[in-house]
């Protein structure tokens, strides 16, 4: 009996790209997600133009290449999480598939990630490029909460398996306060920060714009960059912070050597405050957004005061950290700390307003990282990828082939008029029955194959379903 080969599992982010094969523990490449493309001008010989538009659409490079070709145009698919250009996407997931992972997506299941609040036509449209332009056998979305709360498994201080809890899932471009019970994202009562690892950078280059005059113009991102993977961390309080590093300037500050680029000189700085004021941002955020001035601990504990009251003890006993940005060392024992805070407080409130009559019952507040923090994503997508109940989960070509007609008809729809747009509001969660009967689709040339075609939600519902095989998956 032939072995499947291992399914694929790729982590499409805003800033980088994880890619690799289920059952490791880490994916196999890690690159910047962006493409580099050559704009030809639209002026100039004609014959020379319409002979070298073919070739122009296989002259791209992606990853750290795409960043290493100055005669390129550099384009980000991903912005916020979100995919906002689909050919570009497409061409970048030909190159991971086969020249990263040279593997044949004939021969292998694929499973991808999807931001919180992902639009089902986004959904669509990833199924789409991997079922018709690459026909992969099956696929599965998974939502990226769900699998960093899987990841969070690994850590000693998880006592019981669970998949509820609130993830703070923080990367490049975009922060997320994600609370998840039993498997499900309740969407509802989703934060968005507007502060992650990249506006860091950006502070952190203001900063030493500021100070040093010895960085060159155009490494001062690049150097920045490196300062706060190699020297930044979190500190318990700011003011005692600068107090230590008046006192004593040589024992904190470090220096950071680099090349000019142009001139192949070696230039060195001093990094001093930037170190803990960077991560500072997290908790005050008006250092780099004057519009937004709300710690990522008022974030959380609104995020659970939201939700359902049945479920908000279990979200605060099981905090889950996810991604680069929340690798600062000690920024989940501030982070605990200063939400307990918040939720004593209240509670202390609630006590003095009763008039000392009712006595709250302590709660208990946990922050978990783990040694799988910043590709927690990617590896709880490798431990559900890899279990064999992943075939009864997964959606498969001759399933998607059900739904295509069906699809086919709703997206063919997606015109810009104020009419288009009423009538895919309206056959949003038709049944099948309405959509063969809708007087709008009988001059569609599918409307006569639209009684075998499944509703649009439950495309949507399957192909993200909640993966409850995930408890008996052994670490």
């Amino acid at each position: 009996m032939a072995v499947r080969p291992p399914p694929c599992v790729i982590d499409c982010g805003t800033g980088y790209t994880k890619i690799g094969y289920a059952g490791n523990t880490e994916p196999q490449f890690i690159m910047p997600s962006c493409i580099a493309i050559r704009e030809t001008a639209s002026v100039g010989d004609q014959a020379q133009r319409r002979l070298m538009k073919g070739v122009d659409d296989l002259d791209f490079f992606i990853g750290d290449e795409a960043i290493d070709k100055p005669n390129y145009a550099t384009k980000w698919p991903i912005r916020h999480g979100i995919v906002e250009d689909w050919d570009l996407m497409e061409k970048f997931m030909e190159q991971v598939i086969f020249k990263y992972l040279r593997a044949e997506p004939e021969d292998h299941n694929f499973l991808m990630t999807e931001p919180p609040l992902n639009t089902p036509e986004n959904r669509e449209y990833l199924a789409e490029i991997m079922f018709e332009t690459f026909s992969v056998p099956g696929l599965y979305i998974a939502v990226q909460a769900v699998l960093a709360l899987a990841a969070s498994w690994t850590s000693r201080q998880v006592g019981e398996r669970t998949l509820t809890g609130i993830v703070i899932d923080s990367g490049d471009g975009v922060t997320h306060a994600i609370p998840v019970a039993e498997g499900y994202v309740i969407g509802s009562c989703i934060k968005h920060i507007p502060i992650a690892g990249r506006d860091i950078t950006y502070f952190i280059q203001q900063l030493l714009r500021e100070r040093e005059i010895g960085i060159p113009p155009e490494q001062s991102l690049e150097t920045a960059k490196a300062v706060k993977e190699r020297y930044c961390y979190m500190c318990p309080d700011i003011v005692k912070e600068f107090t230590k590093y008046d006192m004593d300037p040589g024992k904190w500050i470090k220096k950071y050597k680099g090349i000019n680029a142009i001139s192949k000189n070696e230039f060195q700085i001093d990094v001093g405050y930037e170190r803990f004021l960077g991560p500072e941002i997290f908790f005050h955020p008006e250092f780099a957004n004057p519009d937004f001035m709300q710690p990522i601990s008022d974030v959380v504990d609104e995020v659970i005061q939201n939700c359902p009251i049945d479920v908000r003890r279990p979200l605060y006993k099981n905090i889950v950290l996810s991604g680069g940005s929340t690798m600062f060392r000690d920024f989940g024992r501030r982070l605990q700390r200063d939400l307990k805070r918040v939720v004593d407080a209240r509670l202390k409130m609630s006590e003095e307003l009763s008039g000392g009559r009712i006595k709250p019952k302590p709660m208990e507040v946990q922050v978990i990282s783990h040694h799988m923090q910043r590709y927690a994503v990617w590896f709880g997508g490798s431990m559900l990828a890899s279990t064999v109940m992943l075939i009864y989960f997964i959606m498969s070509q001759s399933l998607y082939s059900t739904f295509q007609i069906y699809l086919y008809i709703l997206l063919s729809y997606s015109l810009s008029s104020s009419k288009s747009a009423t009538l895919r509001r309206t056959m949003r969660n038709m049944d099948p029955e309405s959509v063969a009967t809708t007087p709008s689709l009988a001059s569609c040339p599918s409307a006569g194959l639209a009684p075998r075609c499944k509703p649009r939600y439950q495309f949507n519902r399957f192909i993200t379903s909640p993966y409850y095989a995930l408890i008996a998956t052994p670490i």
